[in-house]
């Protein structure tokens, strides 16, 4: 995007069809200066009223007054850059790359080493993530299940969300790990409130520092392409699947050996290069 439009973009929070705007817009700021709202929102594929919604995000009236503001980027002599894709491509690596950063030096400030503990003593661990949240989620489980002996993964909603809540409770689980990525599903919050009347301690991973829970670990997520990408929150999952081994040593070595012995023996996993 060119300096001007990212600037008016910067702190924005746009959802995926007003980030599909603002990406035509920096694609084809020559022409679209020159376009009616209409027009627009043909040629970048949303609604009439998608466009005008993006205009006041952006803090103007309508989308007549962004038109207007964003004339002289292209008629005072700034452009965009010729590879305005790669360009694209290359701003959203260098802001996930910017939020590993600040994961890293925030490190000594995260709960890292004490919710570890936490977690790896619970028995179950109750694993919470809907919607966007549900990858990372499973990615967790996926890896904590090596050195835990009781993970239950809750990726529904409705009344098996409430179920699975109550039968890790009933079975002695004392906390949940919750992701919560924007955007925020209200059921996931109801969840995390109605996990608290159980009597569960709630741990979230998230990107709001503020957000509500006992124990909160948040990264922030990239917001340069359409969708958000989570390598921060991921990074932080992996640390804390890191944490629940060095709290219990002795049990996850004897898990992580018991599972390569279980999958040398059924051949799980390929030897050698795959063959072409």
């Amino acid at each position: 995007m060119t300096d001007g439009l990212d600037g008016l973009l910067d702190g924005r929070r746009l959802s995926p069809v007003q980030r599909r705007i603002a990406h035509y817009l920096s694609e084809h700021l020559d022409e679209a200066i020159f376009l009616s709202s209409v027009e627009l929102a043909e040629r970048a594929g949303v609604s009439q009223p998608s466009v005008t919604r993006f205009a006041m995000v952006l803090g103007f009236a309508g989308y007549p007054e962004l038109r207007q503001a964003l004339r002289p980027l292209v008629l005072g002599g700034v452009r965009p850059p010729r590879d305005q894709h790669q360009s694209l491509l290359r701003e959203a690596l260098d802001s996930e790359i910017r939020n590993l950063t600040l994961v890293r030096d925030r490190l000594p400030a995260l709960p890292l080493k004490e919710l570890g503990e936490s977690l790896a003593a619970t028995e179950p661990l109750a694993v919470l993530g809907l919607r966007v949240s549900t990858g990372l989620a499973t990615t967790f489980a996926y890896y904590a299940r090596r050195i835990h002996p009781d993970v239950r993964l809750l990726t529904h909603g409705g009344s098996e969300l409430i179920e699975g809540l109550h039968a890790a409770r009933r079975a002695g689980a004392d906390w949940l790990l919750a992701f919560v990525l924007p955007r925020y599903p209200a059921e996931a919050v109801q969840a995390l409130e109605y996990a608290e009347k159980l009597g569960l301690k709630v741990a979230a991973i998230t990107d709001r520092p503020d957000f509500p829970a006992e124990v909160v670990l948040d990264a922030p997520v990239g917001e340069r392409l359409v969708f958000d990408s989570h390598a921060a929150p991921l990074a932080v999952a992996m640390a804390l699947v890191e944490a629940m081994a060095d709290a219990a040593p002795l049990r996850t070595q004897a898990r992580l050996e018991e599972y390569e012995r279980m999958t040398d023996e059924t051949g799980t996993f390929l030897t050698g290069q795959p063959s072409q």
